[in-house]
């Protein structure tokens, strides 16, 4: 152990050059040795809150912002900053075009996407665009498989550091709206407590009452009196749908794909060394609930068309398509064919009764469960069964006609004779004595 105590004033630019005290310290508890997290040095500016704006990184003693060269700053990148920066989740990311080409710090995403730090990650470059970012400023979804899923977390004040839970019996099907809408995600698909964990926040205290309507969760209303308990497994589990869509074909589950980021929807585009594939079509059929990929066509347009580019890499990560997703122009845009809805998935039943004040309710056991629609299979059974009837049809005036063509040959049998003399004297004229009539 160390043996003295530092005292800094806190502008030094060493350890080693603060003070001391004179005097030697002997002991020193266990578990008492120190341990420190610095904060990554990042921040948002220009925005209007510290949780968005324009990407700045302190590196080498300067601060310069975060340039991008090759469209691949999606959500999935920006997660990271907004983590650093405790802003929650990332809500959108956009690459600004500058006047003029500067110099500044270039993050390579694979390296964030690692697990490395913002800063780990960074070179000296220059470059044309520039990376704004905004983050949820009071909540964010964790534990969940994306940026869309998770428990639900709220902080009240920026200047607390502490994120809160939320009880499910506080939360209900408009509040959910809110969230999704605030998160830039898709409409809520499932509500249910403890469904991503109970983590160790504490417990917000307070109801919410929200219309529906609100952009983001805080500016709703909620109720005045505090709730002290909250029962184990309550804690909100929040799945927001996936912002996307397929628009111009047949049925929803066909056409041109769509995805809306930054509050704007707009065609998926493509380049030509793209490579997108009935692989990562399914994913698009899957988050449409739309069952499997069955075709995918790169259709070329007559101009230059804005819209998101999705990296076929990231998705084939696990990514959701929109933490794939990058701003970008190109000529060729996505159509998609998928088929008929189907619904997999664990289920449960599960049983409520209030009785005298008291609440008690039981849960059947998980159940795997495929429920599919049933148009395709009865249109195959009808073509099946018109099939089967007419080869039936064919096949009965087939063997009847056969069947009487024997019979006439058994009811009109030759004589033996007669088929031997039809034998010997084969091709043989009636003058030279051959038979005369059969």
């Amino acid at each position: 152990m160390w043996t003295k105590e530092f005292q800094c004033g806190g502008d030094e630019s060493a350890l080693l050059d603060c003070r001391s005290s004179g005097s030697d310290r002997n002991t020193c508890s266990p578990g008492r040795a120190v341990g420190l997290t610095c904060s990554e040095p990042v921040r948002l500016v220009g925005g209007d809150s510290r949780c968005a704006g324009t990407l700045e990184l302190k590196h080498e003693g300067e601060w310069r912002p975060v340039g991008d060269r090759y469209s691949d700053w999606t959500l999935n990148t920006a997660a990271a900053a907004c983590r650093d920066l405790d802003c929650g989740s990332a809500v959108s990311v956009e690459r600004r075009r500058q006047s003029s080409v500067r110099s500044g710090w270039m993050i390579s995403s694979n390296c964030v996407q690692s697990g490395s730090a913002l800063r780990e990650c960074v070179t000296s470059g220059p470059f044309a665009y520039i990376v704004n970012l905004t983050c949820s400023d009071s909540v964010r979804l964790v534990n969940g498989t994306s940026l869309c899923s998770g428990r639900l977390e709220l902080k009240s004040d920026q200047s607390n550091q502490s994120w809160s839970s939320v009880c499910e019996a506080d939360f209900d099907q408009q509040d959910a709206e809110v969230v999704c809408r605030e998160l830039g995600c898709g409409a809520p698909s499932v509500l249910q407590g403890a469904l991503y964990g109970e983590g160790e926040a504490p417990m917000w205290t307070k109801e919410f009452q929200c219309g529906g309507d609100e952009s983001a969760l805080l500016d709703c209303r909620s109720s005045g009196s505090d709730r002290n308990t909250c029962s184990p497994g309550r804690a909100v589990g929040l799945t927001c749908s996936e912002p996307v869509r397929l628009v111009g074909g047949d049925s929803r589950c066909a056409g041109t794909l769509e995805l809306k980021h930054e509050g704007d929807w707009r065609p998926v585009v493509d380049d030509y060394y793209s490579d997108w594939t009935l692989k990562e079509a399914a994913a698009v059929c899957r988050d449409l609930d739309c069952g499997s990929a069955v075709s995918l066509e790169r259709r070329k347009e007559s101009s230059y068309r804005s819209g998101w580019m999705i990296r076929p890499d990231c998705v084939q990560s696990g990514s959701a398509l929109r933490e794939c997703a990058s701003s970008s122009s190109y000529r060729l845009i996505l159509d998609l064919v998928c088929s008929e809805p189907a619904h997999q998935g664990s289920y449960s039943c599960v049983y409520h009764v209030h009785v005298f004040s008291h609440n008690f309710s039981s849960e059947s056991r998980q159940l795997s469960v495929s429920v599919v629609d049933p148009r395709p299979f009865i249109i195959r059974a009808v073509v099946l069964t018109l099939i089967l009837l007419v080869a039936n049809i064919a096949s009965y005036f087939y063997f009847k006609t056969h069947r009487v063509y024997r019979v006439y040959r058994v009811q009109k049998p030759r004589r033996r004779e007669d088929v031997e003399l039809d034998y010997y004297n084969l091709g043989v004229p009636a003058a030279e004595g051959g038979p005369t009539e059969e």
